[in-house]
C-alpha cells in the first residue's frame, strides 16, 4: 500500500464509514513498533570529538596568498558591478530609473475574428485603398460591354 492510498483511507476510516482492511491493521502494528523503538544515545564525546575534528580541518586548510587575495577581490568585484549596473540603468529627469523603451510586439489572433479581421485591414492597407480604382475600371468595362 502506498503513502497516497493510505492518504486517501484516513478521511473514511477517521469517520467510520469504512471497515478496518488487511492493509491498515499492517499499518497500525507497524506504527505501532515504531513507536517502542528507543533512540540509541549519542556518545558522551561526541562533541568534543567533533569539535577536534572541525579544528584540524580548518588547521589543514592551505595557508596561502590565495585565501587573502579572495576577500579583497570580492569587494573590487561588487564594486565593479554596482558601476556597472549605475551606468546600464541612467536616471530620468525625474530622478526615477528612465523607463526601458518597450516595443509593441502584435499578437496575431486567429482569422475570422474580429480582431483578426481588423489586423488584416490594418496591415493590408494600401492593397484595399485601391479596390475603389478596381471598381471604377470593373464599371466602365461593363459599360463599354454593354452599349
Amino acid at each position: 500500500m502506498t503513502c497516497n492510498q493510505i492518504r486517501e483511507l484516513m478521511p473514511d476510516l477517521a469517520a467510520g464509514l469504512s471497515a478496518v482492511t488487511f492493509e491498515m491493521k499492517d499499518f497500525r502494528q507497524t506504527m505501532n513498533l515504531l513507536d517502542e523503538w528507543k533512540v540509541p544515545e549519542a556518545s558522551s564525546y561526541f562533541d568534543v570529538r567533533l569539535r577536534a575534528r572541525l579544528h584540524e580541518e580548518q588547521a589543514n586548510q592551505p595557508e596561502g596568498w590565495l585565501q587573502w587575495l579572495r576577500r579583497p577581490a570580492l569587494a573590487v568585484s561588487f564594486a565593479v558591478l554596482i558601476a556597472v549596473g549605475v551606468t546600464l540603468f541612467p536616471k530620468g529627469e525625474t530622478g526615477q530609473p528612465a523607463a526601458p523603451a518597450t516595443t509593441q510586439v502584435p499578437v496575431a489572433a486567429e482569422p475570422g475574428t474580429a480582431v483578426g479581421d481588423l489586423q488584416a485591414l490594418d496591415k493590408n492597407h494600401e492593397l484595399y485603398s485601391d479596390f475603389d480604382v478596381l471598381d471604377d475600371l470593373q464599371v466602365q468595362q461593363d459599360v463599354n460591354a454593354n452599349p
